[in-house]
């Protein structure tokens, strides 16, 4: 069987058809600009026991006026790190779900790896539902992760319900997580492939010692930024791309940071495979000429680029090259993160970014899309990656996830702004194009008035 369909698991006893719900007054939310039919449109929608229950493309007298604020499917990032079990200290369920919904988004995919046991087998995946409880405060899937020798633990995690399968192509930074090889790949897809899941993959490919010199000048961003060539991803996507074609499994690249990548990434979409890839709000908003030395605060993998590369990624969204966005949250406690000594070579590499993927993206890329454009790019782009029939669209019987946000207005974050566990962002300082009013998961306020509203109104979101 090569399809699923999604079905959301939920904490508790609750029944959406019990006596005690029946008697609820459905909610209703009106505004001018409400996303339903690809278009903002005047709407109210009514949504009761989280489910959309009716759209009526006028104000009703008992709905609560938004006026002028956009309401839209909440955001989903299906890609990033939280961290739990086992390195919570690092992040956890409480504090990376309650960010979420602080930047309107409803619905994260957690990746495999910076857990302790990392997702590589039934059990470990077991351990990672059972760490949810009591902290999900937006909903939340998850990857498997494949490593070399552990092909033959995948389908359990398939059937246990995972949305993809998460690989790297070279070091992913923590031991347990070896990359694999073509022999690898050449064993897994195939198994992947009969599940019609996608195989996500971080793609550097290292291939000789750079001579950048970054060992002597390890503070330096400009010679970071050349440790980590754009031939390392085109190599490892040209190398994914071949394997997609040879096993017909769908492949998902993941944060894509070299404009040179993009063209291959189109030709192989021409061609007909099963190709998505996606790029992340940092590789968008920010660029390498502005990150000063010793800023560990920027450092990822692979590097954020120039901005004229950056401005080719934009573009690529326009053409249908890149499919949607994502953060790669990848938090680290001061320590790990080198901000003292500013040693990049030193320090982890990811950015703390969950709680800006609305406002972040869309501060970078509206002045070259229009938000009808942007929209989808947060919504039903990665909903459909994720074959979701019940998330990122405004319709009848589906999931009463929104955000209600006024893009119009601008914020500059500052530490008291971030609810992610560690105050360790890029992010802060910056203006941002965008206020979050409120964030609605499955018909529940959870974030509101700039605090969290209401707890644990999350579900998991599983294939089953």
């Amino acid at each position: 069987m090569c399809f699923f369909d999604l079905t959301l698991y939920l904490y508790g006893l609750r029944n959406r058809y019990s006596s005690k719900n029946e008697t609820l007054q459905p909610r209703k939310i009106y505004s001018h600009k409400v996303w339903v039919e690809n278009k903002l449109q005047p709407a109210t929608i009514s949504f009761q026991d989280g489910v959309i229950t009716a759209i009526h493309f006028e104000k009703l007298t008992d709905a609560e006026d938004f006026s002028n604020s956009v309401i839209m499917p909440g955001v989903i990032d299906v890609h990033v790190h939280i961290n739990e079990p086992g390195r919570t200290e690092w992040e956890g369920f409480d504090t990376g779900t309650q960010a979420a919904a602080a930047g309107g988004t409803t619905t994260i995919i957690d990746m495999p790896l910076n857990a302790s046991p990392v997702t590589t087998s039934i059990e470990a995946l077991q351990q990672k539902l059972d760490s949810t409880k009591g902290k999900m405060h937006v909903n939340v899937g998850f990857y498997a992760g494949l490593i070399p020798g552990n092909a033959s633990h995948l389908e359990a995690m398939m059937q246990a319900g995972v949305l993809g399968v998460k690989c790297f192509l070279t070091h992913s930074g923590i031991d347990e997580f070896p990359n694999v090889t073509e022999q690898d790949l050449d064993e897994a897809m195939p198994i992947i492939a009969k599940y019609n899941i996608p195989l996500l993959a971080h793609c550097e490919l290292y291939d000789t010692e750079i001579d950048c010199d970054f060992e002597n000048n390890p503070t330096s961003y400009k010679h970071y930024l050349a440790s980590r060539p754009k031939k390392w991803e085109n190599d490892a996507i040209a190398l994914m791309i071949r394997m997609c074609r040879k096993h017909h499994c769908p492949v998902h690249i993941v944060h894509v940071a070299s404009d040179e990548a993009l063209a291959q990434i189109e030709e192989a979409k021409k061609e007909g495979l099963p190709i998505t890839a996606e790029t992340c709000t940092q590789y968008l908003y920010f660029n390498a000429e502005g990150i000063p030395d010793a800023s560990t605060i920027y450092k990822c993998a692979p590097p954020i680029r120039d901005k004229a590369n950056n401005n080719n990624l934009k573009k690529a969204f326009l053409s249908g090259v890149l499919d949607f966005i994502t953060t790669d949250h990848s938090p680290a406690p001061p320590a790990i993160k080198e901000m003292e000594s500013g040693n990049l070579k030193k320090a982890w590499g990811g950015i703390a970014g969950i709680q800006f993927l609305l406002t972040g993206s869309w501060t970078a890329l509206q002045d070259i899309m229009t938000l009808e454009q942007f929209i989808p790019l947060v919504t039903s782009k990665p909903a459909a990656f994720l074959k979701s029939k019940a998330k990122g669209t405004i319709a009848v019987n589906y999931d009463a996830d929104f955000v209600i946000w006024n893009p119009e207005q601008t914020q500059t974050v500052t530490e008291d702004d971030i609810l992610f566990r560690y105050k360790i962002s890029p992010y802060i300082a910056q203006t941002l194009s965008g206020v979050v009013v409120e964030t609605i998961v499955h018909g529940d306020s959870v974030y509101k008035n700039k605090s969290l509203y209401q707890k644990n109104k999350g579900q998991w979101l599983l294939k089953k």
